[in-house]
């Protein structure tokens, strides 16, 4: 494994992290024998970067994580998120409180059996509080000794410039992949002026540029049957996209999967991407993707192959929409 600093500090993180979402939350049934067997493998690897939250199968995520992490603690970087919650009519909200997060952390602690959180982020950007007063509260919770480091997922340029002068923001979290771009235009660049990590989540377009996910075979509770880009009408589109892309990392002797870490890996050297997997199989196969080197062909060809293919698909519902940083 290589690695790679965490911001501004001297922390070495995994160059290739480890979402553990999908492990029992969105990603049809869970399973934990498998998943703590990812996890213990994660470490043999020298993957020590892993990422969950408290929303993950309500607060179940981090506890499943928390049996690989108590005995190993000082092998893993922690990061978990607040925010999301559950109303009362079972819909998504959102509160980023100075009030909840004195909870929140708490809660976290409690299911992860550990005295700190290496990395805490805010999951998003409460419009319905200053985020200076946000960060703020997670500002207290260094002080306090409980978290270590603080991120932030999904804020606007905004939002990160406005944080990083209440406290230090190490590491941002937004989606990004070869189908997901938007960051490219503003976040990125101000990472990289900031001295921030840029965390991508969802690096494989979830599992769409593996070229091994079959988009009709998608089981109950899944929660990508329900996003525009696995919708038939951009069915035959990547179909297309991911054979060809198939095709390319076969000509560089790595799998689609690799191909695209690298790819992701290659647009900054501050960039930590963070694949989800359930699978021992995954896991050895995304880790591998720290070894492909691209050359400017290869890039070109991608983008070639990229602008070839554009009706890929909105990442989210317009039900979403509500969760996006306008600050």
């Amino acid at each position: 494994m290589r690695y790679r600093k965490l911001g501004d500090t001297d922390v070495s993180l995994s160059a290739i992290g480890l979402g553990c979402m999908s492990m029992n939350h969105g990603y049809g049934e869970p399973d934990d024998a498998s998943s703590i067997a990812t996890l213990e493998k994660a470490l043999e690897l020298g993957i020590n970067f892993w990422d969950t939250a408290d929303v993950y199968a309500n607060g179940a995520n981090e506890e499943l994580v928390a049996k690989v992490l108590r005995p190993n603690r000082q092998k893993i970087f922690l990061a978990t998120k607040f925010g999301f919650y559950l109303n009362s009519q079972n819909a998504m909200e959102f509160d980023g409180s100075p009030a909840r997060i004195k909870k929140t952390v708490e809660a976290s602690l409690k299911r992860l059996q550990t005295d700190v959180i290496d990395l805490y982020y805010a999951h998003r950007i409460d419009p319905n509080v200053p985020v200076e007063d946000m960060v703020g509260a997670m500002a207290d919770l260094v002080k306090e000794g409980k978290v270590r480091y603080l991120g932030l997922s999904e804020a606007s340029a905004n939002s990160i410039k406005r944080a990083h002068a209440v406290h230090p923001i190490s590491a941002l979290q937004s989606e990004y992949s070869l189908l997901t771009r938007e960051v490219e235009a503003e976040i990125l660049p101000l990472c990289k002026e900031l001295k921030i990590s840029f965390v991508p989540f969802s690096p494989l377009a979830r599992g769409l540029m593996t070229n091994t996910l079959d988009i009709n075979a998608l089981k109950d509770g899944d929660f990508r049957k329900g996003l525009p880009r696995f919708q038939s009408a951009h069915e035959e589109n990547n179909k297309a996209l991911t054979l060809e892309f198939a095709n390319l990392a076969e000509a560089k002797n790595c799998t689609p999967a690799q191909l695209a870490l690298a790819w992701v890996l290659n647009q900054g050297d501050n960039i930590i991407p963070i694949p989800g997997t359930k699978r021992v199989k995954y896991l050895i196969e995304n880790a591998g993707a720290v070894d492909i080197e691209l050359s400017s062909a290869d890039l070109q060809s991608i983008e070639a192959l990229l602008k070839k293919y554009p009706d890929t698909g909105a990442r989210y519902n317009e039900s979403s929409s509500k969760f996006v940083d306008k600050n």
